[in-house]
């Protein structure tokens, strides 16, 4: 009857959070006694509740229950369907209240709205550098580590990101997938072809702040702010000489090395 009365006689004594039942109770205490008492007996992890124990085991059982009947996908959690099954529908609830985009995952919409604060909360605790996203924490700390899990098959090169080995494959296989649509030339990566469609479009969307000279690519913007703050960060070794480009140093290297330049 509670259910129909809303009535929760039981009360936490700790947060004040009421309940209808004593079970609930009784299992909600756990998150204040950190009690763990449903024990994996594969891999010895502990957990307060029965229901996350048998979630968990579907990873040592390989058990997925919950089938897409679209696709036969099949999943080891309820929630997990629910959210693929949105691949199909195409049904996105959750909505940005600043920019009105919309994602299929709450947890999608989460991540984005720190595009809008700035929020970081990620942070290196080697070098105290922050992320707005955990897997970006866990690909920078590889700098620090040295690791680089992903190996290529035909010549042994290793790297740090599974997305920087599939690119470099494309090397071996000579495939590249992406083609202009103006002049049919074809690209490894999707970024350099959006960089190509510029030479096209003539879009200039990097703009200078100080002179509002514009720019096609970032890094033109970049080298070109150097003129205003003088800023020179690349030097000489030999003669301590210092240059706002890399260019401009390797040309200047060849007056001290006797270096001729490249002739085509």
């Amino acid at each position: 009857m509670r259910m129909h009365t809303g009535e929760k006689p039981f009360k936490c004594e700790v947060c004040d959070k009421m309940f209808s039942h004593s079970g609930d109770l009784k299992r909600h205490m756990r998150i204040h006694t950190g009690e763990k008492p449903f024990k994996c007996e594969v891999c010895d992890k502990m957990f307060s509740q029965s229901g996350d124990l048998t979630l968990h085991m579907r990873m040592h059982t390989g058990e997925k229950p919950f089938k897409c009947e679209v696709c036969d996908k099949m999943f080891s959690r309820n929630k997990h369907l629910k959210q693929h099954q949105m691949i199909h529908t195409g049904d996105k609830p959750f909505k940005c209240e600043v920019c009105d985009k919309v994602f299929n995952r709450s947890d999608s919409l989460k991540k984005h709205m720190r595009v809008h604060t700035g929020d970081e909360p990620f942070k290196c605790e080697v070098c105290d550098k922050v992320f707005n996203v955990s897997v970006s924490l866990k690909q920078h700390m590889m700098i620090h580590t040295g690791d680089k899990p992903f190996k290529c098959e035909v010549c042994d090169k290793v790297f740090n990101k599974n997305d920087s080995l599939k690119q470099h494959v494309m090397i071996h296989t000579g495939d590249k997938p992406f083609k202009c649509e103006v002049c049919n030339e074809r690209f490894r990566h999707r970024a350099t072809k959006i960089l190509h469609m510029r030479m096209h479009t003539g879009e200039t969307p990097f703009k200078c702040e100080v002179c509002d000279k514009v720019f096609n690519v970032s890094v033109s913007l970049k080298q070109h702010m150097m003129i205003h703050t003088g800023d020179k960060p690349f030097k000489c070794e030999i003669c301590d000489k210092v240059f706002n480009k890399s260019g401009s140093l390797k040309k200047h290297m060849r007056e001290h090395t006797g270096e001729e330049p490249f002739k085509y």
